[in-house]
């Protein structure tokens, strides 16, 4: 037996053969290697790290956003990345996990499933598989959608399970995306510069709602852009969007009506996944209480 193929018995130490034998891990407590995508390179304040990782998401030896992992729950707390004008199509969805999840000295780049041979079971303890979300009645709902970056790499970069929650189909495919979409649009006509945007979800506050028993279901997504260069003629309609707007959404209909209220007048198809849209300064009140912690997304409020 080759002295590789005797390096390869282990169980952790084959996923690094899948690798080719690369050692790049980079895990770390903090996103010191990707902090561009983030307004003035400075991550969120005040969240409490226990339990979450910082993951800078890299794909074809580039870095294309930035998520923080909560490895308890199998699911990103958020997502932040710059958003850009999509120059191509959606792409073929070709899903991914991380293997410096598992072991440090793995690799740092996201790899497709349909790479692996084989899966260790720490692979599978460590965050979310395919087979999570088979039958779930749950879609795979994107922090970073794909269509809010430019090239193709940085579309396909989207499409890793450290970046997607459990989201109801109606809110994916209605509401939600329906932000998405009007994001993008003052993005295209307003927007001078950079837009920075961080999204994220709210867990249950009561008994945590889980698929399979392993991927925690958020029971709101949230987004916030930051976008401090605009058009100096925004029209009056618009002023109120510059240069911070956030947007809190429902991913459950039988949730109360505290935070987000129900449109008894939606189609029927998007009745109870309404997206209610805010100040910066409501949602960060709305995530102190929700989360227990004192956020602020943008340092210096995006000024």
């Amino acid at each position: 037996m080759s002295q590789k193929k005797k390096f390869c018995t282990g169980a952790l130490l084959l996923l690094l053969c899948w690798l080719g034998g690369q050692v790049l891990g980079e895990i770390s407590d903090d996103f010191s290697h990707c902090l561009d995508f983030f307004y003035n390179k400075t991550p969120p304040k005040g969240i409490d790290s226990a339990g979450y990782q910082p993951i800078c998401q890299r794909y074809k030896n580039q870095y294309h956003f930035a998520s923080l992992y909560h490895r308890q729950s199998r699911a990103p707390l958020y997502s932040a990345y710059r958003l850009g004008l999509a120059d191509g199509k959606r792409p073929n969805n070709t899903w991914k996990y991380e293997p410096q999840l598992v072991f440090s000295r793995a690799s740092s780049e996201m790899t497709p499933f349909k790479f692996a041979t084989y899966l260790d079971q720490n692979v599978i303890e460590s965050q979310a598989m395919s087979n999570d979300y088979r039958n779930s009645n749950f879609t795979r709902g994107h922090l970073n959608p794909s269509m809010h970056q430019k090239t193709k790499e940085n579309r396909q970069a989207t499409f890793t399970l450290t970046n997607v929650v459990p989201q109801r189909a109606g809110s994916n495919g209605g509401s939600w995306n329906g932000l998405e979409n009007e994001v993008l649009k003052r993005f295209k006509a307003y927007c001078n510069g950079s837009m920075h945007v961080i999204t994220g979800v709210l867990p249950y506050e009561s008994e945590p709602l889980r698929i399979n028993n392993r991927v925690s279901v958020p029971e709101y997504m949230w987004s916030a852009y930051c976008c401090p260069s605009n058009r100096s003629d925004l029209p009056a309609h618009m002023q109120s969007f510059f240069p911070t707007h956030a947007a809190l959404g429902r991913n459950d209909p039988n949730s109360g009506e505290e935070i987000v209220p129900i449109n008894v007048k939606a189609k029927a198809s998007k009745r109870g996944y309404d997206v209610r849209r805010m100040s910066l300064e409501t949602l960060e009140g709305i995530l102190a209480q929700r989360l227990a912690m004192s956020v602020s997304l943008f340092h210096g409020q995006c000024q």
